[in-house]
């Protein structure tokens, strides 16, 4: 899946537009035999200003003019054969059409030229996505993933939350998800902070510890230069979640830095997987340096990985209830990344709505197969994160 706000077409006008004008024209006609065969005292032509006020409905402001051109010379061919063109009235009202059918002309190709500079920003944002996000690969290595990005500021693309998918020196797949605090524009400086040190780092860490450790000082040193401090004078801080998922090893692992955590889908039961070990999130520099531990989960073929930020979570319906992800999951069938995906956010419109209020990312990865894979012995399975009484589905 691709992101939430897909890039629009022009406003300017479209072969079907320009089948539409079918409609006023007939407008004009209409109107214009039907003043001429009404007594003197009825006037109806000023009902033709509705003829180029309908078409830049639906068209730009050439065909618009053309089709007020059209209104005015009808209105014209009325004064002549009913009444006289230089009577007071007829005259007034030709003024007038030419007047409106100015204005509406006009209005429409403000609108054209906002339209035009609304699909450029769009695309401008559009290539700022490609360029922070970097879309993961649809396949790498033994596992496919489905993403989808929901920017909360109206017009664009890009807000503060973040998620990256790449390959580790070892024959493993790293993988980050994280929340800058804040949402929209505001937040967008500080997310490639946070990716940039994410993607070296994965290539040259052998352990998740030393891993984040290295976020960790990157962000420190350079949160401060890119944090928007003016319009959002708060702490700044990220929160994360940063995974290693072996190639040939059912046994992953996982990182938790203050984020929400992930849920894991196996044969329709939704396990939350909650820390053992807790992390500040990213960019907390004045706490004591603290020792990050790795939390072990299990992750076989078939399995299907969801994480997410709190946009999602926090997402209210109209009564004030918040998204039940964990609950939903499990009723949803999970065929594939994309499938599932869908389905998620179908369902995530449903309950508020609308779009989600605040920026929200959801990332589906999928292990697919079974070859040369390393299950953990039965007895290895409690090394793996407490389920609570309330986090399971089915």
């Amino acid at each position: 899946m691709g992101n939430r706000r897909m890039s629009v077409g022009s406003l300017v006008e479209q072969p079907s537009g320009r089948g539409l004008v079918a409609i006023p024209l007939a407008l004009i006609v209409v109107i214009a035999v039907v003043d001429i065969r009404s007594p003197t005292d009825v006037h109806l032509g000023p009902l033709l200003v509705i003829a180029p006020t309908l078409t830049a409905s639906f068209a730009g402001p050439l065909l618009t003019a053309l089709v007020g051109l059209l209104a005015v010379i009808a209105q014209v061919v009325i004064a002549v054969l009913h009444g006289g063109l230089t009577t007071t009235n007829h005259m007034a009202q030709i003024v007038a059409l030419i007047v409106l059918s100015a204005l509406v002309v006009f209005v429409c190709h403000v609108r054209e030229r906002r339209a035009r500079e609304l699909v450029r920003a769009r695309s401008v944002a559009e290539t700022a996505q490609r360029v922070l996000l970097r879309p993961p690969p649809r396949r790498i290595g033994p596992l496919r993933t489905a993403w989808l990005y929901l920017a909360a500021e109206d017009d664009t693309q890009i807000g503060g939350d973040l998620f990256a998918v790449t390959r580790a020196a070892g024959a493993s797949t790293r993988v980050i998800i994280g929340d800058v605090r804040g949402k929209g524009l505001a937040a967008i400086g500080e997310a490639p902070v946070v990716l940039g040190a994410f993607r070296e780092g994965a290539h040259r860490y052998a352990t998740l510890p030393e891993l984040t450790a290295a976020l960790e000082v990157s962000v420190c040193r350079d949160l401060d230069e890119v944090a928007d401090t003016r319009h959002d004078p708060g702490e700044h801080f990220v929160t994360a979640l940063v995974l290693d998922i072996p190639d040939a090893d059912a046994e992953a692992g996982m990182i938790n830095c203050g984020h929400p955590p992930p849920l894991l889908l196996r044969d329709r039961e939704v396990t939350v997987l909650h820390a053992r070990h807790s992390v500040p999130p990213l960019g907390m520099c004045e706490l004591p340096a603290a020792s990050h531990h790795t939390d072990p989960f299990t992750f076989e073929a078939g399995d299907f990985l969801l994480l997410y930020t709190d946009g999602v979570i926090e997402a209210r319906s109209p009564s004030g209830a918040f998204y039940p992800l964990a609950e939903r999951l499990a009723s949803f069938p999970a065929s594939g990344p994309d499938t599932l995906l869908r389905h998620i956010h179908d369902d995530l419109v449903r309950h508020i709505g609308d779009e989600p209020a605040d920026d929200a990312a959801l990332l589906v990865i999928e292990r697919t197969t079974a070859h040369h894979l390393r299950i953990p012995h039965r007895g290895h399975q409690a090394e793996e994160p407490p389920t609570r009484p309330d986090t399971k589905a089915s």
